[in-house]
């Protein structure tokens, strides 16, 4: 049965990475520009990536108590890892048009707008890891767009009052439950700790080279969850060891470190703002899929970029290289 799983979960994978790397090659022969900076096309884009969210609502299936997926026929797609994306090209361009002005206010808030409608629409279904990331977008972008340090300062005052004003008033139990799991690490050990405890259990018990291939207890007895996604870097420590999780690890940094790079040897700033918002999103996605493996953050469930399943964010992701190698093709 675990066989048969796993084959269905590469098969499906294996697909993905082919439909991204067809994105890829196709953003080498197309002139990219233009589409970048279409007065149309990324607003359309953005409309069109908002009613997908408010599709998965309103006909989207609950799958693990959450509703995150369009499913058709054989095929399951997520928005949301498509919005994080659109949201980069929307900022990179929405910030490069407005470096001058971004010390105003108005300007400010019409772009946390932007970030809020689709955060908001995620976190109804309710996936929180979304919209974390959706916001982080927003505000690594932000952050080195010229906005005055007074400005900042209060900007993360307000950012720190809507937290906690999140906090009283919008999370649900389970999510305050998972938060408060990093405090009290042994609470509730079959409850809402159960996850990061086993998950804690797999990487303890692996050794410097791990158990092996398809030997990881916690992995083929079922006691790690969701181990090609939420908790991949567990099940890779598991079996392959500490080496095996570091060469991955270090591989994430390096993608993103080369990204930086591309970034600042751009020409324009639309290109420079695209690399940061793809490294911000890439980071925030390892940051927390990889601090939950650990415990330090709650379970969010998000992915590990080009490792965890998930065609989605396997697409998404190729999609984002695939303009981001364009960039340094260009010089």
């Amino acid at each position: 049965m675990l066989a048969s799983l796993s084959m269905k979960l590469f098969v499906s994978q294996a697909a993905a990475v082919l439909l991204g790397a067809a994105i890829v090659f196709l953003l080498y022969r197309i002139d990219w520009r233009a589409l970048l900076y279409s007065r149309w096309f990324v607003p359309s884009f953005y409309v069109f990536t908002l009613l997908l969210l408010v599709a998965v609502l309103v006909v989207g299936p609950t799958i693990r108590n959450v509703k995150s997926w369009l499913v058709l026929g054989p095929l399951r797609f997520q928005p949301a890892e498509l919005m994080k994306a659109v949201l980069v090209f929307v900022f990179a361009l929405y910030f490069s048009r407005r470096h001058l002005a971004v010390a105003r206010w108005r300007v400010v808030i019409y772009s946390l707008i932007l970030a809020l409608l689709p955060a908001v629409l995620v976190m109804a279904g309710p996936d929180m890891g979304s919209a974390v990331i959706m916001l982080g977008i927003w505000f690594g972008i932000l952050s080195v767009s010229g906005l005055p340090k007074a400005r900042f300062f209060v900007l993360l005052l307000i950012i720190a009052i809507a937290a906690a004003g999140l906090w009283l008033f919008a999370l649900k139990d389970y999510q305050k439950s998972r938060i408060l799991g990093l405090i009290y690490p042994e609470r509730d050990a079959l409850g809402v700790n159960y996850n990061t405890i086993q998950s804690k259990i797999a990487i303890g018990s692996a050794g410097l080279w791990g158990k092996g291939f398809r030997q990881g207890t916690q992995i083929q007895l079922g006691f790690l969850p969701v181990p090609e996604s939420d908790f991949i870097l567990s099940a890779l420590t598991e079996e392959w060891g500490v080496v095996g999780a570091l060469v991955v690890i270090g591989a994430e940094l390096a993608l993103i470190i080369g990204i930086l790079q591309v970034g600042i040897r751009a020409d324009g700033n639309t290109e420079k703002f695209l690399c940061l918002g793809a490294a911000v999103m890439f980071s925030l996605n390892f940051f927390m899929n990889a601090g939950s493996a650990v415990g330090i953050l709650p379970v969010v469930g998000v992915t590990f970029p080009f490792v965890s399943y998930g065609g989605s964010s396997m697409v998404v992701n190729m999609l984002l290289i695939g303009f981001i190698n364009a960039i340094g093709l260009k010089r």
